[in-house]
Order: C-alpha cells, then sequence, then structure tokens
C-alpha cells in the first residue's frame, strides 16, 4: 500500500514549520500504514537522531492504542542524549475520520532552560516566611525519580550541556541524600546522565576515594 494522498500533500508542510523555527526544530511525517517503520520524511533530524523509517514515539503509540485520539500539544519530551524538547503530535484523518498517520514537532528547548534556570536564580530572594523542606510520597520508584529530578532541577543544567566533571558533581549530591541505597538508583541515573551503569559506579568510587583522601 502507498503512501496516501493526504500525507503527501503534508510533506512541503514539514520545511515550511521547520524553517519557521529555525535549526533547534524537528518536523516529522509518519504514515501508519507501515507501522514498522512510518517515518516517511524528516526535517532537522539531528534534534531527537532520528531518521526515516525509524519507529513510532512511545507517546503517539499510546495515543493509538486507546479509545480517544487527541493531538498531543506542547508537552515536554527528552531526547535520547539529554536534550530537553518541547513537542506536538497533530494526528491526520483521511475522509472517514481514521487515522492515518501524524505529523511531530520536536523543539530543542536546552538552552531557553539554562537562561530561565540563570534568570531565576538571579530573581531568587529569601524567604523566610516558610522553611525549605523536601517531600517524597509515593512508591520506592517515584521517591527515587523524585530525588534525581529535584536534584537535577536545582542544578539548573541541561544533561545535555553537563561536562564530565559536572555529572559527577551531580552524582556526589545524589550519593549524600543516600540515593544510591534505593534499589536500582544506579540504573535510573545512569540512564538520566546518559552514561553507563559502569560510569556511574566509577564516579561514586572517584568520589569515595576523594572523601576518604580528605580526612587525612
Amino acid at each position: 500500500m502507498g503512501t496516501h494522498p493526504i500525507l503527501k500533500s503534508m510533506i512541503p508542510v514539514l520545511e515550511g514549520i521547520a524553517n519557521t523555527f529555525g535549526k533547534n526544530c524537528e518536523v516529522a511525517l509518519h504514515d501508519f500504514s507501515s507501522p514498522q517503520n512510518p517515518i516517511i520524511a524528516i526535517i532537522n533530524p539531528h534534534v531527537t537522531g532520528r531518521e526515516v523509517g525509524a519507529p513510532l514515539p512511545e507517546a503517539i503509540l499510546k495515543v493509538l492504542k486507546s479509545d480517544n485520539i487527541e493531538n498531543l500539544i506542547n508537552y515536554k519530551n527528552k531526547s535520547n542524549d539529554g536534550k530537553i524538547l518541547k513537542s506536538s503530535a497533530i494526528f491526520i484523518k483521511d475522509e472517514n475520520g481514521k487515522p492515518i498517520g501524524c505529523l511531530t514537532i520536536n523543539i530543542d528547548i536546552s538552552e531557553f532552560i539554562m537562561v530561565k534556570n540563570t534568570l531565576s536564580e538571579f530573581c531568587e530572594v529569601a524567604d523566610t516566611t516558610e522553611e525549605n523542606r523536601e517531600s517524597y510520597t509515593g512508591s520506592v520508584s517515584d521517591v527515587l525519580e523524585s530525588i534525581v529530578n529535584t536534584t537535577l532541577e536545582n542544578y539548573g543544567k541541561p544533561v545535555n550541556f553537563m561536562t564530565k566533571e559536572e555529572k559527577v558533581q551531580i552524582v556526589k549530591m545524589l550519593d549524600a541524600k543516600g540515593t544510591f541505597l534505593i534499589r536500582g538508583a544506579v540504573d535510573y541515573v545512569a540512564k538520566i546522565l546518559c552514561v553507563s551503569r559502569y560510569t556511574i559506579y566509577n564516579y561514586l568510587d572517584e568520589i569515595r576515594v576523594g572523601e576518604d583522601f580528605g580526612k587525612y
């Protein structure tokens, strides 16, 4: 089965959107008639590292499996290499209302997040009316996710902009909170920091050797 004419007519739209928003805006067109390799056109693929023939994102698959297919607009996403993305997925239907494909937009906002955090830090004033505190509830995995997300947000720099030394500092901060006493923490942190689990162990060894040396 060939590409539906409606989808073919959307291809020029991709370039228009990408050129409007610039090189940090990836636009892709997905054809649901080829579920194994649905991307039939993509502009600025460096944003997510995908290419023509890449599989459907998990967020779109979840919508297709639901009873109510609605567009996903302006949601926060993350690339495999740690970029923070602002994403949308617009579903395209045929004359009978059947979804035949979708157009996805992924804008890398990592640099904007850095600027936002810098401005927030500059504008921050002391709050003497309420004691700062962290509260974690829910399952063990929820606690782990909350600790890691809070630490990264407070650090104020997207993972894909971090140096090795900065990632070591993040691991040191997490270790001080007892994060690695939680089962599965090493694998989870490795995934978030886009490194291997063995790299996390090396970071921990480096941190603890340094701490032991400082005692003498």
